[in-house]
């Protein structure tokens, strides 16, 4: 028995109809060079013999009675995989493209809690979009969700079910496996009053963080008063932060990760994550234009961190931090672009401290959570104020080796995150065999003509190579050097400004 984090309940209590919580995958395979073909008998046999590399499969929610603290992960004594798999066939006829239309209408469906979080759709009878023709393949739509894992513990557990051989292993039988006894209502109860006692010493800490947070909205707030740049403050009104609904859509890009690899060594002092938020940046921007909307401030993104451990013998959950990071989308060349993303995030003050994301609800009883989420989401609070960020970007690195299912090369991975109110739009960028791929889970009815996404990720990272490619080093860092102040040099030479247009006169 295993309590959840507050963290990874927050996922649960944000759950509803329209925003189901489950990060998504679509995995693509070429099974042309088999002699035969992986059936989904034969898949059901091998997922069977790999439940065991993390226990997520086969453990279920437990709720604690009147929400008196946070459910527990308790193993499922009636586990049953036909209720977490599905067979689609596309027949002859069946296309690559058919794909992300299937995957967004099942994932737009949310799990069901009476079981463990996560289902998996085998789709069979379609052909492969590849350099040499069309070929014979198949995918797995999956299904995790949020409270079970996050998107760099999802990526690794798909690393263990996948094999790094084209040489098909023995399917071997499943390991044995004994449930332990689900606990009783009264043990739940006790549990969650014993957790109650501990809540004075909870509050205190709260009340300590609450203080200090304060103190620190009191200096900020005085600073708002000035006519500084608000964008260090707040993130500005998109039209990716509306109310979404429960229609989702996929769209996928991939760029070669050399030219990724050129662009940072043609402009010095980034990291290849640099390179790919200002990809995205880029095509957020045209994006925009397209719509007629372009954001006078710079966007702003929430780009998680994994500080989990490297280990899948227990429960992984969400473990992670957060650093709020400005885009500089308001910045015209989109070179010069990548150099002010990567000072955003290791110098300016206001970017510069990874949130720890754990600690924003560790501290609020399970109650006030569940309610806090509902309201926020009803009352659309999102909507009526200021956002904190526009949306996650999230870089997840991947293997660069091939990997395989009894033979069949995985060729292609599009990877999905949960939307909720006001967050339209979220990206995640993963990268696999020499190839990084940007994929955008979006709310069609928030984000029109998403489409078009695609395309404008390939314009755009041909304009940065162009820019990154006539501008040179040289001239890139001059101009980064002009642009470098912190928050702290910002403030001084405003203030600096002021006593030379109206010069105090001291008294001795």
């Amino acid at each position: 028995m295993q309590q959840l984090s507050e963290l990874d309940a927050s996922f649960l209590y944000l759950e509803s109809e329209t925003t189901p919580m489950h990060i998504g995958g679509v995995y693509l395979f070429d099974a042309s060079g088999l002699e035969t073909p992986v059936s989904y008998a034969t898949f059901v046999n091998y997922l069977c013999s790999r439940l065991h590399v993390a226990p997520i499969f086969r453990q279920k929610l437990k709720e604690i009675p009147l929400r008196l603290g946070r459910p527990y992960w308790v193993d499922d004594a009636e586990f049953s995989i036909e209720r977490h798999l599905a067979y689609v066939s596309l027949g002859e006829s069946g296309k690559q493209t058919c794909i992300n239309a299937l995957a967004a209408k099942i994932l737009e469906e949310p799990l069901k809690r009476d079981r463990p979080l996560w289902h998996i759709t085998f789709v069979d009878g379609f052909k492969l979009d590849t350099p040499e023709g069309d070929k014979d393949g198949f995918a797995l739509i999956v299904k995790l969700h949020h409270a079970s894992i996050d998107a760099f513990s999802g990526e690794e557990i798909m690393g263990k079910l996948l094999e790094y051989s084209p040489v098909p292993r023995e399917i071997n039988p499943p390991r044995p496996w004994q449930p332990q006894p689900e606990p009783s209502e009264e043990r739940v109860f006790l549990q969650a009053g014993a957790n109650i006692l501990k809540a004075p010493m909870q509050f205190a800490s709260l009340a300590y963080n609450t203080a200090e947070a304060t103190a620190r909205g009191l200096i900020q707030k005085q600073i708002h008063k000035l006519p500084l740049p608000a964008s260090l403050f707040t993130a500005p009104h998109s039209p990716f932060n509306r109310q979404i609904t429960g229609n989702r859509n996929i769209v996928s890009a991939s760029v070669d990760l050399a030219r990724l690899k050129t662009i940072k060594a043609q402009l010095g002092d980034v990291t290849l994550n640099d390179v790919v938020l200002g990809i995205c940046a880029e095509t957020l921007n045209r994006y925009l234009i397209t719509q007629g909307a372009k954001a006078t401030k710079s966007l702003v993104a929430m780009t998680p961190i994994s500080v989990r451990s490297s280990s899948l013998r227990h429960a992984t959950g969400n473990q992670m931090s957060a650093m709020l990071l400005n885009l500089a989308t308001n910045e015209a060349d989109p070179a010069l672009r990548i150099r002010h993303i990567h000072r955003n995030a290791v110098e300016t003050e206001p970017y510069r401290e990874a949130i720890a994301a754990d600690r924003l609800t560790e501290l609020l009883p399970s109650t006030l959570l569940a309610l806090s989420a509902r309201l926020y989401s009803e009352f659309r609070v999102a909507q009526r104020y200021q956002p904190l960020f526009n949306l996650p970007i999230t870089n997840v690195p991947g293997p660069q080796v091939p990997m395989y299912l009894q033979g069949a090369k995985l060729v292609q991975q599009h990877n999905s995150a949960p939307l909720f109110d006001s967050m339209g739009l979220v990206i995640v960028a993963v990268s696999y065999e020499g190839m990084v791929t940007l994929n955008f889970t979006l709310c069609p009815d928030v984000v029109p003509g998403g489409e078009s996404l695609e395309g404008l990720v390939h314009d755009s990272l041909e304009a940065i190579e162009m820019r990154a490619e006539a501008a040179g080093e040289a001239i890139i860092d001059d101009e980064a050097s002009l642009n470098s102040k912190g928050l702290t040099n910002e403030i001084f030479s405003y203030l600096e400004g002021l006593l030379k247009k109206r010069p105090l006169r001291f008294k001795r």
